[in-house]
């Protein structure tokens, strides 16, 4: 038996599923998990020394590589003089600062320590804000598992939402309406329908939790469009893209300006870090100043604040962003015709520093044209990737991530090990 066998045995008594997170266990693409011992660089090896490429980076906030010595040393340097306060620090000021200046839609911002906690957060703050309950989001978009969250679309556009979890009770999933994501005849329905009671409109702009699916110019003007009309705040949840797909994040890209934004991921550079930050006016409506509580006993916790300051330091140098959007492209423009060689239907796109792969023959739209892909296939490519020591995520729904350590040669190399990969798919 291997290391890692023994260890998941070990794990699911006394870990439910054995693993902290589900898309760890494995059980989309069957086998047995990975339990990593170190990681350096683009590299990461698990507990029987098998080193892999890896391109799931933490989900997201490995950015500069694992380990990068600069954050390495930041990081120790705070960590004589204590792992938790629980008053303020003024690495807590600069980190803030630092995002306002990176993020042209913050002008305040609140530190946390979880995407769900940031998401969770702001459509609180968007609810007491506007004095309104309902909260518009879209399928195939995943914002943390708060309960108001995981819904799934009813069985019409005008029917009540319904729950995607267990314990989450219909009288909060009746407050969330699902739509379908890059849809905007839909988007304007709704608001023509029930516009006032609109509190928010949150979506991811760079959707990474359906693999990667980029929003329309569109999609996302109109939804702006319409929170102004209706006095709707809209979310763009850059938990995972802000700072993954332009250093201002999506919005940089598509030149809009949310309401509110939730960060995460990069901003904590691998520790347990996130925020939600916007436009004063609503910010003001938080406590101490406001009516609309949050609070949080880890939030700007020193050693992550140092993590991450570091880390979006180090992102600003010139030419960091064209090098990852590069080395992304050619990551997906390499895997592509070597796919084509087998005949084995695949399409694959990026941007900046995210991917994503599809078992079908054009890039998707929405989550509906994702789940048309061939996740038998998938899977297959996955393990036959596995073997050959490139770790994709372990999941046909979920984006990839490179990092400015994942030079040619390793792009190379993984390019090399998908050619064996496709050709026994073709068998």
């Amino acid at each position: 038996m291997s290391k890692n066998q023994a260890l998941f045995e070990r794990a699911q008594r006394t870990i439910p599923g054995g693993v902290n997170s589900p898309v760890r266990t494995f059980r989309s693409v069957g086998g047995t998990p990975r339990f990593i011992e170190r990681a350096q660089g683009p590299y990461f090896w698990d507990a029987d020394g098998q080193r892999y490429i890896d391109y799931i980076g933490s989900w997201g906030p490995m950015i500069l590589g694992h380990v990068h010595p600069e954050v390495l040393d930041a990081v120790q340097r705070v960590l004589a003089n204590g792992f938790s306060f629980g008053a303020p620090t003024e690495a807590e000021i600069e980190i803030a600062e630092e995002i306002c200046k990176l993020v042209s839609s913050i002008e305040q911002v609140r530190m946390v320590s979880s995407g769900t906690e940031a998401t969770m957060s702001a459509l609180r703050l968007a609810r007491g804000f506007t004095n309104r309950n309902r909260i518009i989001k879209f399928e195939g978009c995943y914002h943390g598992h708060a309960d108001s969250l995981l819904v799934k679309a009813g069985s019409g556009l005008l029917t009540f939402g319904n729950p995607t979890s267990a314990g989450v009770p219909a009288d909060i999933a009746k407050h969330t309406t699902v739509l379908e994501y890059n849809n905007v005849e839909q988007l304007n329905e709704a608001f023509k329908a029930f516009g006032n009671e609109i509190a928010s409109v949150i979506v991811e702009p760079v959707a990474g939790n359906m693999n990667l699916v980029r929003a329309t110019p569109e999609f996302l003007n109109m939804l702006r469009e319409r929170c102004n009309e209706y006095g709707s705040v809209l979310i763009f949840d850059e938990v995972m893209c802000g700072f993954r797909v332009a250093l201002g994040g999506a919005q940089q890209v598509y030149g809009i300006k949310p309401d509110l934004t939730c960060l995460g991921k990069v901003i904590g550079g691998g520790m347990p870090a996130a925020a939600f930050g916007g436009r004063s006016d609503i910010i003001a409506h938080l406590a101490p100043l406001g009516g609309v509580y949050q609070a949080g006993t880890l939030s700007g916790n020193p050693i992550a604040v140092a993590a991450g300051l570091k880390t979006l330091q180090l992102i600003q140098r010139p030419g960091f962003y064209d090098d990852l959007a590069k080395q992304t492209r050619k990551l997906v423009d390499g895997l592509t015709p070597v796919a084509r060689e087998a005949k084995v239907s695949f399409s694959a796109d990026s941007i900046g520093g995210m991917f994503g792969l599809y078992f079908m023959d054009t890039v998707p739209g929405s989550f509906a044209e994702i789940a048309k892909g061939d996740t038998k296939r998938f899977n297959a490519f996955f393990h036959a990737m596995l073997d050959a020591g490139v770790y994709f995520a372990p999941s046909a729904f979920e984006a990839g991530f490179v990092s400015s350590a994942h030079d040619d040669a390793v792009i190379d190399a993984t390019i090399d090990a998908a050619r064996g990969a496709f050709a026994s798919l073709a068998v």
